[in-house]
Parts: C-alpha cells; structure tokens; sequence
C-alpha cells in the first residue's frame, strides 16, 4: 500500500496544533477582512511548502444574520437570526403562535398557518423552511434542543442563485430561541407574538485559496486529487473548521515529501461561502472551471470539523460507494472502525457531481450516542442508524474555540485523511471499484419500483444495473493486471457517467437544492404513485414527469453499459 503506515506516521499534534494556534484571532464569516487575513496566513504556509498557490475572488450571495427577537405576552425573548432568513418591517412581524412539531408535512395535517408564526422543534433547516413558505406562515420560531443557539442557513437554494431559483429563496423569517424560552412560548399557543429579523444580504466579493503540486511524472494535464474544505467559518469556528484546514496543511506538507512517489497531482481548495453562501464558492468554482474539472479531478476529497473534544466515533464518515473500500481501510488502520457504509448526502461542498467527480468523505468525527452528551448535530442530521451524535455543544456557537479541540484525537482524523489522499495520489491503479455502486443503485431501483406499488415499471433500468455491475466486476478483477493508465481512463470515463446519475436530478450543469435525497434522485418521488388515484390529475401528471426520468436513467446505463462492454473487449 505504498507504505502508507509510514506516511501516516509521520504526522504531529505540536505542527497541526501550531498551524491552528494562529487562527484562533480571526473571525471568518464570508466575504470579511478577518476571513481574507486568515486565508492569507495559510497562503504563506502553502507557499513555503513549494505548492503554486492563487487567491481568487468572486462575487457571492452572502447572508449576514445581524440581530432577531421575539415579543410576546409582554415579554422579550432573545433570538438567533438566521442566514437567508427575510428582514422583518421595523415594526416586526405579528401573527397567531401554532406549534407545529418538527415541521414537517405530516405534523401541519388539519392546520391553517396562513399568516401565522409556526413554532418549530429543533435547529432551522431549509426542508422546514420551504414547508412553512407553502403553507402560508410569515415567520417561523425555532426551538433548540438545549439552551445554546446555533448559527444556520435556511436557503434550499445550492449556491448564489440564477434568476431562474432566486424565487425559491426562503419566503418567511427565521429565528431561533433556547429551550427554556420556547417551552414558555408553547404556553401561549393561539395566542399572537410579533417576531423581528434582521438579515443583511447581498452579493460580495469572496475569496478562494488554492494550492497546487503537480506529480514529478505528469504534465500540464495530468489527473490531480482534489482535496477541498471551506474556510469560512461561524464566530472563531476553530473546529468547524479550522481544525480541518489545519490537518489540510499537514497532509500537504508530508505527501510534498514524498512528491517523487506521486502517480498524480494534488490540488487544495479553501472555500468561503460554505456557511453564510450555501457552498457558494464551491458552486461557483464548479461553474467557471467545469471542463478543466471533468477533464482532470480523479477524486474529490471533502473534510470537515476533525478533532473536536470527545469526538471518538469516525464509522459514520460518508463515501460514494466506489470508494467505499478506501474509506474502510482507512478508518479501520487509523481508528480501528468499521466504516458504517453511509452514503454521501447532498450537503458540505459538494458542488462536483454534475461534473461526474466521485467524492470521499466530509464530516468526520463525531460523539458517541450517550443521551447525557449535550451536542447539536443530533438535532440537524438524521436519515438512518448512526453509531455517532453529532458534534459538541459548541458547534456554529461563538464557543468554538481553542479549549474545545482534542489534539490526539486530531492526529487521529488527520491520519484518516492522509491515508486516502496518499493512496488516491500514489496507487498505480485509482482505488475505485464501480461494482458496490451499481449494486447499490441496482437495490434502489428495485425499492423505488416496490414503493409504487407496481405503478412505475423499473425493469429495464434495473437489468441495465445489473449487467452494469457484471461489467464493473470484470473491470475491477483486472486492475492488477492491465496497463494502469488504461485503467484509469476507463474508471475516470465510467464516474463521469455513473455519479450524475446517481448523485444528481439529471442536469450537469445546474446544482440541486440543498435538500437530501436518496440515490437516483430524479425518481425520488416515485412512492407518491401508490398514494394517488390513478385517474386523478396528480397521479398523471407526476406519472409524466417519472416516466421521463425513468428513461433518462435507462438509457444512462444503456451509455455505461455500451462503454464498459466495448472497453472490456
């Protein structure tokens, strides 16, 4: 394994904790001075460890929640603004308080919150918040599951906003009260409370930092691994994620040493935008550097919040199921942990799927599931069974500072990455095997087709699939004994086919909402068939649209399945 033990190694808590140090003056919210001196200092430390660096700059739609809170009974609650909450008038925003659980479609059954203030279980997200605007709610009043507020972004839309999605910016204004002050407000139920939003919005320059070393073998286009995480940060946000840029600047440093080893290059993003912009950074790099990317990223490696105290648990990490291999043993040789075979979900920066770049990782550790921990994750993250809890208390608070970092437990997440970047750059033959995908993608349709009770006919697609990964087997035996560059092409022509497809609602060129969905996206709503009378106007029309997307996915895996079979030959 290109002596990956003694690579990972090589790896120190006192020179991440001293690249981290230094961060802790700065804070960085989008498109701020303190955010453009924090990139700086990490550009210097790029630069002295050889890598040709850029900073870049774009305009961005930036939220910058300013102040928020809500009166009622005579009485005033503090509240959190949130990032792309609307401004309320001067004056506030006044309406009937109607609780309405956690918010979703289920829990508003037999309600009428046309102009009233729904109350909320939980930290703002953008599912509740599109929920909310349909129904016809001015404002909404979230409520934390503790006494800490958290800092969120309520904007469904997936970076700065064409004309063709600014409509579906968020219609309501969002804010968040503790605990203890929202069981107060459940008391008044029915009754009127006026909430008051400030939120400044706009579009602003936003800077980007990116580092690059090339392999000593390849030329101007060669493949690089793309190793990205935001920069931009809540409040001082020394874990989330400072923590992840500094183990950025360590894995650089030490793979630089062992440059001559490389098979490909390697190339670091720091994003802004990913906390106040909805990924737009990313979003934007996506945009503007699309060809070069489809042409060039192998991989795309994501990191997120490593290191924080009591975070012990990295078996929930995601991946794409063709680098579903690296990532167990990478988690298992670093921290002894069984990958728990989560999929990547549509959050983090990741804006490269259109482009077709499989993706690997994002948040990495977590706390244990322990009711007496106090965290906020839990509340944020759900979609099936986890081993972990979220993060600690501090996370998206002014209280994310130094104090709650772990270095051991840093090292630990820093070795986790160091390995699959090592081998991602090293291996002859890219560690990625497309037959756990298509299998996966085989299982989803059949669920999709069960779930319309026999309404939507999957079974072309479904025996695409399966001929599809009888292809990605045969291909994935070979790697150890055909040409490497031969490989390699074949597996980079075959992501670009499959991860669209099973990542995305079908146009490459567009990002999708900020929403999680399940795999083969475009068919998601294919269980509302078997709820809807089949001569009714709903059921067709959506039986019109999933029958075209059924026949988009067909004839994707007709494409890979031509593609696999003729580079078999």
């Amino acid at each position: 394994m290109n002596n990956v033990a003694g690579v990972t190694g090589e790896v120190s808590a006192e020179r991440l904790m001293a690249v981290l140090s230094p961060m802790a003056q700065w804070t960085k919210h989008a498109g701020t001075p303190g955010e453009l001196e924090s990139l700086g200092y990490l550009r210097g430390l790029l630069d002295d460890l050889g890598y040709t660096t850029q900073l870049l700059s774009h305009d961005a739609y930036i939220s910058l929640p300013v102040s928020a809170r809500v009166e009622a009974d005579g009485v005033t609650h503090n509240a959190l603004a949130v990032s792309f909450s609307r401004s309320t008038p001067p004056d506030g925003l006044t309406g009937r308080l109607v609780p309405v659980g956690r918010g979703t479609a289920e829990e508003y059954a037999g309600l009428d919150v046309t102009g009233c203030i729904v109350l909320i279980d939980g930290v703002p997200g953008p599912g509740q918040t599109i929920e909310a605007g349909n129904r016809g709610a001015i404002a909404q009043v979230h409520v934390s599951p503790h006494d800490k507020l958290h800092e969120m972004c309520v904007s469904p839309v997936w970076g700065s906003p064409g004309d063709d999605a600014v409509d579906d910016l968020p219609a309501t204004a969002v804010c968040s009260v503790s605990a203890t002050d929202g069981t107060r407000l459940r008391e008044l139920a029915g009754q009127e409370i006026t909430v008051h939003t400030e939120i400044d919005t706009g579009w602003r320059p936003t800077p980007i930092l990116l580092a690059d070393l090339p392999s000593t073998r390849g030329g101007e286009d060669e493949p690089f691994v793309f190793f990205t995480g935001h920069h931009d940060t809540w409040h001082y946000g020394l874990m989330d994620n400072g923590t992840a840029n500094a183990t950025m600047i360590e894995v650089a440093r030490i793979a630089a040493e062992r440059r001559d080893q490389w098979q490909r290059g390697l190339r670091l993003a720091f994003w802004s935008g990913h906390s106040q912009g909805r990924y737009s950074s990313s979003a934007w790099y996506a945009d503007h550097h699309w060809e070069e990317l489809e042409a060039r990223a192998a991989v795309h490696v994501n990191i997120d919040s490593t290191g924080g105290n009591g975070n012990t648990v990295v078996a929930d990490a995601t991946s794409a199921a063709e680098l579903g291999e690296l990532a167990q043993e990478a988690l298992s040789t670093q921290a002894g942990q069984d990958w728990a075979g989560r999929r990547m979900h549509r959050a983090g920066d990741q804006s490269f799927w259109g482009i077709g770049v499989p993706a690997i990782f994002a948040n990495m550790s977590e706390q244990p599931i322990d009711p007496a921990l106090l965290n906020a994750q839990a509340a944020v993250f759900g979609g099936g069974p986890r081993k972990g809890n979220g993060t600690g208390w501090w996370w998206h608070t002014p209280e994310d500072t130094l104090d709650k970092i772990d270095p051991e437990l840093l090292v630990r997440d820093t070795r986790i990455y160091l390995h699959a970047v090592w081998r991602l750059l090293t291996d002859p033959t890219l560690p990625m095997d497309f037959t756990p995908a298509c299998e996966a993608l085989v299982e989803r349709l059949r669920e999709l087709q069960i779930s319309s009770a026999g309404r939507l006919d999957l079974s072309v697609p479904i025996e695409r699939g399966l001929r599809a990964r009888e292809l990605a087997a045969a291909l994935w035996a070979k790697r150890e004994s055909v040409d490497p560059d031969w490989f390699n092409a074949t597996v980079h022509r075959l992501s670009r086919l499959f991860v669209p497809l099973d990542y995305t609602q079908g146009d490459r060129f567009t990002h999708d909402p900020a929403l999680f969905v399940g795999g083969v996206p475009g068919l998601a709503d294919t269980p509302r068939l078997s709820g809807l009378e089949p001569d009714s106007d709903g059921f067709r029309f959506l039986h019109s649209r999933l029958v075209r997307e059924r026949n988009r996915v067909a004839v994707s895996l007709r494409e890979a399945v031509a593609f696999l079979e003729g580079a078999l030959e």
